[in-house]
C-alpha cells in the first residue's frame, strides 16, 4: 500500500502485519471530511491487494471514534448535484468494500461514533466498544433516511424490533446496551480498549490466514442477500438530502437545537 495516499487516515504496519488505521481529526471528534469519505472507499480494496496485511486494527483518535460526516460534506451533497452522484455512490461503494475485503478486521469503539465513522466500525468482523461509547446511527435526526450500512446489518445483529426502535428514534446506545443487544462483539473498560483489541488483532494475524479469510467471505454471504435492502436505503438517504426536512434537521443540527420539522 501507498501510505501516502492517505491523509484523513493514519496508517501504520506493525511487523506482524496488523494495519492500525486511525481516524486522525481529533480537534471535530474525527468528523469525517470528503477527503476522509474517498480515503475509506478506497482503504479496503488496497487493504485486500497487499500481501503485508494480515489484519486491520481500526480506531479513533483522542476523545472519539467519530462524528460522522462534517457539515461541509453534508453541505456538498444538498447544494453541489454532481458531489450528491459521487457522494452517494461512495457511500455504497465504503460498505460493499468493506464486505468484500478478504481481510479481518477489529474495530475499537471509543466516544462518539455516528454517520460514516460508525459504518465502518459496525461493519468489521469484529466490534469492540468502550463502556463509555456512545453509539448512534443519526440520520433521522437530520432528516434523511437511515443509509450507510445500519438496513443490512443491525437487523442481523439485534432483531427488527430493536433496529426500528434505534433507527427511527436515534436513541443511542452506550456500550454495555450494544453488547447486550448483540450490535458489538465485546464490551470492556475504557482503559482496556486498545490492550484488548491489541490482543485481538495479533490473535488474528497469528492465525490460519486462508482459514480466517474463507471463513469471514462464507459469513459474509449473509451481508450479501441484504443488498438490495443497503441499495434501497442509501438511495432513500441521498433522497432525503434534496428535500425540506434535511434542511431543517441539518441547521438543527448546526445550532444545537431541537429541530422543527415542516
Amino acid at each position: 500500500m501507498d501510505h501516502s495516499r492517505y491523509e484523513f487516515l493514519r496508517l501504520e504496519l506493525r511487523p506482524n502485519g496488523v494495519l492500525v488505521v486511525t481516524f486522525d481529526n481529533p480537534s471535530k471528534l474525527n468528523a469525517v471530511t470528503e477527503q476522509g469519505h474517498q480515503e475509506l472507499v478506497r482503504l479496503w480494496p488496497d487493504v485486500d491487494a497487499d500481501p503485508e496485511v494480515r489484519v486491520v486494527l481500526l480506531r479513533g483518535e483522542g476523545r472519539a471514534f467519530s462524528a460522522g460526516g462534517d457539515y461541509e460534506m453534508i453541505d456538498s451533497i444538498m447544494d453541489d448535484p454532481e458531489a450528491h452522484r459521487r457522494i452517494l455512490k461512495e457511500t455504497r461503494d465504503l460498505v460493499r468494500n468493506i464486505i468484500e475485503c478478504s481481510k479481518p478486521i477489529v474495530s475499537a469503539i471509543n466516544g462518539v461514533a455516528v454517520g460514516a465513522g460508525l459504518a465502518a466500525a459496525l461493519m468489521a468482523d469484529i466490534p469492540v466498544a468502550s463502556r463509555s461509547a456512545r453509539i448512534l446511527d443519526g440520520h433521522t435526526t437530520i432528516g434523511v433516511a437511515a443509509g450507510d450500512h445500519a438496513a443490512v446489518i443491525w437487523p442481523l445483529l439485534m432483531g427488527m424490533a430493536r433496529t426500528k426502535y434505534h433507527l427511527l428514534t436515534n436513541h443511542p446506545l452506550d456500550g454495555e446496551a450494544a453488547a447486550a443487544a448483540g450490535l458489538v462483539a465485546r464490551v470492556v473498560d475504557d482503559d482496556e480498549l486498545v490492550a484488548v483489541t491489541d490482543e485481538i488483532a495479533d490473535e488474528l494475524a497469528s492465525g490460519a490466514q486462508d482459514a480466517i479469510r474463507w471463513t469471514k467471505h462464507t459469513l459474509n454471504h449473509w451481508l450479501r442477500m441484504a443488498y438490495p435492502i443497503f441499495d434501497a436505503s442509501v438511495a432513500y438517504e441521498f433522497l432525503g438530502f434534496l428535500g425540506s426536512d434535511a434542511t431543517e434537521g441539518v441547521s438543527a443540527s448546526r445550532e444545537k437545537r431541537t429541530p422543527t420539522f415542516p
